[in-house]
């Protein structure tokens, strides 16, 4: 359908006529010989006098009412609304913070043909089908050992994102273990998100050692920023020193933040833990919508200077076929 951005422009459509009706004919002066018997030379050459103007000209009243009513509408901005377009778009954001401290090269886990194989790489592989199934949402990446370093900013680019935990590698981050650097990190750069639904899911073998500020305080400042973080402990408890997990810290982590704690001991353990994920942190789609308008203000413009063409191409033309037909009447 079609509309006009500016309606209230055609209250000036009778303006003009308010002009004419009310405003006294233009009337210009100028020097002339005074002929006190032009009246009696009128008679006598069979010609009478008029007024020179349009107030008699009815048709170029009609076409100036005619043009200005187009001008008028051009200036309106008559558009051509098309059909919405609607695109939908994630209101959620995802951020991974995955340990790659010394302890991830453990070989405890199998693959999908059986065979032995380190934490890290069992993680890789459910990881990426997490990533597979939420291609609507924003995922970031962050590896911590000794420090945190994020890997990917939050993006839809899942194929880059893919590429990047392929790279990442066992010890990149150094062989300690920093949880609450790894969660102040991941709400730095949560905080650049717009989006309200702000999730960290945090994977890790060991236990706290090196981090700058501790995972209880870690914890809190992330749920008075609304994040919800689901913590997932994957090593052994009753190792000692960095290899050992400690899964009431947390559980505690995942309590502060309205999350939810889970225990992977295995690839299949593993597997269903992110399917539970899944579960909890469903797609949520908001739905934007616009419609694509096109100007048609060009064609009331066009069709008042083709009018004013052809009127001033006819008074150029009208005294020459005036004098084509004397001429052949004589």
């Amino acid at each position: 359908m079609w509309q006009l951005d500016y309606p209230w422009l055609l209250l000036l459509l009778p303006l003009p006529w308010l002009a004419y009706r009310y405003l006294p004919a233009y009337n210009e002066a100028r020097s002339a010989v005074r002929v006190p018997f032009f009246a009696a030379m009128s008679r006598a050459v069979g010609q009478t006098p008029s007024n020179v103007g349009n107030r008699r000209n009815r048709w170029q009243l009609l076409l100036n009412l005619l043009i200005w009513a187009l001008v008028l509408l051009a200036a309106a901005r008559p558009v051509f609304v098309e059909k919405p377009i609607e695109r939908q778009q994630s209101v959620r954001d995802l951020m991974l913070a995955i340990d790659i401290s010394q302890s991830m090269e453990t070989e405890d886990f199998t693959n999908a043909g059986g065979e032995k194989i380190n934490r890290l790489a069992a993680v890789k592989q459910v990881v990426q089908g997490f990533i597979d199934k939420r291609k609507d949402d924003r995922i970031g990446l962050i590896v911590f050992g000794s420090g945190a370093y994020p890997q990917a900013p939050l993006t839809l680019d899942h194929a880059s994102l893919s590429l990047l935990l392929a790279d990442t590698g066992i010890g990149m981050a150094g062989p300690n273990t920093a949880i609450g650097d790894a969660i102040g990190l991941s709400l730095k750069l949560l905080d650049q998100a717009h989006e309200q639904e702000k999730v960290l899911i945090l994977l890790t073998d060991g236990n706290d050692t090196s981090s700058a500020i501790t995972p209880d305080h870690a914890a809190e400042m992330a749920a008075n920023k609304g994040v919800v973080i689901h913590t997932i402990g994957i090593g052994d408890p009753t190792a000692s020193g960095e290899a050992k997990v400690n899964l009431q810290a947390l559980e505690k982590i995942a309590q502060t933040t309205g999350g939810q704690f889970f225990r992977a001991e295995d690839r299949s353990a593993l597997d269903q833990v992110y399917s539970t994920l899944d579960r909890l942190t469903p797609h949520q789609l908001k739905t934007l919508s616009h419609q694509p308008q096109r100007e048609l203000f060009y064609w009331p413009l066009s069709a008042a200077l083709v009018l004013l063409t052809l009127y001033h191409l006819g008074a150029l033309l009208r005294p020459r076929l005036s004098l084509v037909r004397q001429r052949q009447e004589a």
